[in-house]
């Protein structure tokens, strides 16, 4: 069911007004004191602007507007793009996001802050930095190969002096510099019960993803073998009753493009090769286990832009989501809305930010509540879908 009679919007507004600037890739994370933190990068563009740092802002807990924006990192001459913010188990606040090299997305190197020191109004006092290095073994290109042996084979047109597509990214997978770097964050990381951090990650090289892990809190990090399919990109993470681990993905391969699913059932060490879903995907891939136990999905479920920012939640775990929400649904050309980060506080809320790109060239981090309550509430409207995979 389409809940458009009877909105369950609490509350919406742009973190900070229009602007020209580039602005993108949001993250946002409650604190303890119940403020909200987000994180955006802007500049003069991506990877090519070199001018390009992460901006933050902070929700007052009772007040009506944010701050006014403020940096939380910029590393001198390089673009800085797609901040991820969380705490871990013991509350400690981390800030993960790319000082992109040689303004090329595969020579990217993951950086992150950390600190106690976040109650204050303004910036988070950070109090230590470093980079997060990682280095794929063998076992990478020997999961790269097995894992594409599982795909379904690829109709995809190719020039016949031209090498077929998995076999170009299993030569690169064996490619000791570019399975180590290139790495970038997107999407915030999951935290198991044990103290485990699942850090997701991409690559646009490899065209594939892969998950850091931390069995420390955050103090070292390792790979997890890669997540393999013809361009599962940006992962986002969800743990079933049954301990299984679930990966939706942003599609970044062939058509039709869909979500990407991935599983893992040893705790995010390895995964399933991707098969895609029935959900529409060009831009934008977030998921979220609720607190009772409900699924959400947000994400752009077109396949032929940005200008369609939608929520789902399901009550069985993905199979099916009966309640669907239009956040963003505009013309195409009208606007773009993509890069979605979502988040649930201790009253029951969902938080998401997203990139609010209008078509004059005006650009903002927009910040929406949602009640799931009044979501699953809302009356069945017509042409309701039902229970089916959302189209």
């Amino acid at each position: 069911m389409w809940a458009q009679s009877k909105s369950p919007v609490v509350r919406e507004e742009l973190i900070f007004p229009n602007q020209p600037q580039h602005v993108h890739g949001s993250s946002l994370v409650a604190l303890p004191n119940d403020d909200l933190l987000a994180a955006w990068f802007q500049g003069s563009g991506e990877r090519t602007a070199d001018d390009v740092k992460i901006m933050g802002a902070r929700l007052v807990k009772g007040q009506k507007a944010w701050s006014d924006p403020f940096v939380l990192a910029d590393t001198p001459g390089l673009p800085d793009c797609n901040p991820v913010l969380f705490l871990n188990r013991q509350g400690k606040l981390f800030l993960v996001w790319i000082a992109v090299q040689a303004n090329r997305w595969e020579e990217s190197i993951l950086r992150f802050k950390t600190t106690n020191d976040y109650s204050k109004a303004g910036a988070p006092v950070w109090t230590w930095q470093d980079n997060i290095l990682l280095k794929p073994d063998e076992r990478f290109a020997k999961e790269v190969e097995n894992r594409f042996k599982q795909l379904p084979r690829n109709t995809s047109g190719w020039a016949e002096y031209a090498p077929p597509y998995d076999e170009m990214i299993l030569e690169a997978s064996r490619d000791a510099r570019k399975r180590s770097l290139g790495w970038m964050t997107r999407i915030k990381p999951l935290l198991l019960d044990n103290g485990r951090i699942l850090l997701p990650l991409y690559s646009d090289g490899l065209n594939m993803s892969m998950i850091a892990i931390s069995d420390d809190d955050g103090t070292s990090w390792r790979p997890s073998l890669p997540i393999v399919g013809r361009g599962p990109i940006q992962p986002a993470l969800a743990r079933r009753k049954n301990g299984t681990l679930v990966a939706y993905m942003r599609d970044s391969g062939d058509m039709p493009s869909r979500v990407h699913t991935s599983e893992s059932s040893d705790q995010g060490e390895t995964w399933t090769a991707t098969i895609k879903s029935d959900i529409p995907n060009t831009a934008s891939v977030e998921l979220l286990r609720l607190r009772d136990g409900k699924w959400a999905f947000l994400g752009n479920d077109i396949d032929d832009g940005r200008y369609r920012l939608s929520l789902f939640l399901s009550d069985d775990e993905g199979k099916t989501w009966p309640w669907k929400f239009r956040v963003e649904d505009k013309k195409k050309n009208e606007g773009g809305f993509s890069y979605p980060c979502l988040i649930q506080t201790p009253d029951g809320l969902l938080h998401m930010t997203y990139s609010h790109h209008l078509e004059k060239g005006e650009k903002s981090i927009k910040h929406v509540t949602v009640d799931p309550e009044k979501l699953i509430s809302a009356p069945v409207t017509a042409g309701s879908s039902g229970r089916n995979q959302p189209k």
